[in-house]
């Protein structure tokens, strides 16, 4: 809407329709990207707590709900507006996750939405992991995994409206 008080905030709970997922990632340095869908990042810590070792150093932004994470691991925090990179804290790994998300989604998904929601995350959690492999050695990959599985179960028949099982 042109006038501000014709527009709704979407922010406020009243305003929202109860569809809205996020997506938390957990990254490791040098390592590999693990992202999962979740109603609020309130109801990711026990995905963390349950993926990630015990006397691991976890960095989070200044969320609320990283805080009951405290009791279990040595947490070190940022706050985005105040840097990017303070005191040996830095989310950097996770950022570059969920700028290659929001490309993805802007660029070649166009919408990102539903039950799929995962999928694309995963996709780019490959993608971000595979970044510095050539596209030839990405598309052999690829193949050969795929030449070893069955069925997608997400996408065997989804043009007759029907699911393999």
């Amino acid at each position: 809407e042109n006038l501000a008080a014709d527009r709704v905030d979407r922010r406020l709970a009243e305003n929202q329709s109860g569809k809205r997922k996020v997506v938390v990632v957990v990254r490791e340095r040098d390592g590999r990207t693990l992202p999962s869908v979740f109603e609020s990042e309130d109801a990711a810590t026990s995905f963390i707590r349950s993926r990630v070792a015990k006397g691991t150093v976890v960095h989070a932004d200044e969320s609320p709900a990283w805080n009951s994470l405290h009791a279990k691991f040595s947490m070190k925090r940022i706050n985005h507006q105040e840097g990017f990179s303070i005191d040996d804290a830095c989310t950097n790994g996770a950022e570059s996750f969920f700028s290659r998300m929001r490309r993805g989604e802007l660029g070649h998904h166009h919408h990102i939405a539903g039950i799929y929601f995962a999928r694309y995350a995963q996709e780019a959690a490959w993608r971000e992991d595979h970044r510095r492999i050539g596209n030839g050695d990405q598309a052999e990959g690829v193949i050969g995994l795929a030449m070893g599985l069955g069925p997608s179960i997400d996408f065997c028949g989804y043009w007759q409206r029907t699911k393999a099982g």
